[in-house]
């Protein structure tokens, strides 16, 4: 009887030693990632958030999607997922800084890539989403610039070297 007794407790310490030295501090704790929305499409009732990733945020207040940016009108895809030049401007909203989403009013796609227009009219050419959020820190580098009061655009292509052009509009003002 003692034989059956040592073996159970011989299992009963591997299996506590095994746990301890090895499953502990490996254990899977849940994580709840919320969705940050870069934009929208649609306006009022019909508005639909999108976030960064090109995926349909459905839960989004539909009252709090007019803040922002709006994408071009188009049908919502079956999977809930957008692709293509959509994606591309659903990735470039999605890193914009948190200081200048206030000012990004809309974006599009032009032949020369995704173009984010500020509320002040400004135009931000950013080529294609790799680096947008090199792109973005290079546009706000040239927006907060003293030097330069009006422009019409920031080409975001190099973001290494931004160019401007125009005298139309005015900077937005600082946060």
């Amino acid at each position: 009887m003692t034989r059956p007794l040592a073996v159970i407790a011989l299992v009963a310490v591997a299996a506590a030693a095994v746990y301890y030295f090895v499953v502990r501090d490996r254990v899977v704790e849940p994580q709840v990632h919320v969705a940050k929305a870069a934009g929208r499409v649609g306006a009022g009732p019909d508005a639909v958030a999108i976030g960064a990733s090109g995926r349909v945020i459905g839960w989004y207040p539909v009252d709090a999607t007019e803040a922002l940016p709006a994408l071009p009108d188009v049908d919502l895809p079956r999977g809930g997922r957008l692709a293509g030049p959509m994606l591309e401007q659903a990735r470039v909203l999605g890193a914009a800084p948190q200081p200048l989403r206030p000012y990004v009013e809309r974006s599009y796609r032009a032949e020369n890539g995704v173009n984010v227009v500020l509320d002040s009219g400004i135009e931000l050419r950013f080529g294609d989403a790799s680096q947008a959020s090199r792109k973005w820190r290079a546009a706000a580098a040239v927006l907060a610039d003293p030097t330069i009061v009006a422009l019409d655009y920031v080409n975001l292509h190099a973001p290494s070297r931004p160019t401007t052009g125009g005298s139309g509009h005015l900077l937005p003002p600082p946060p």
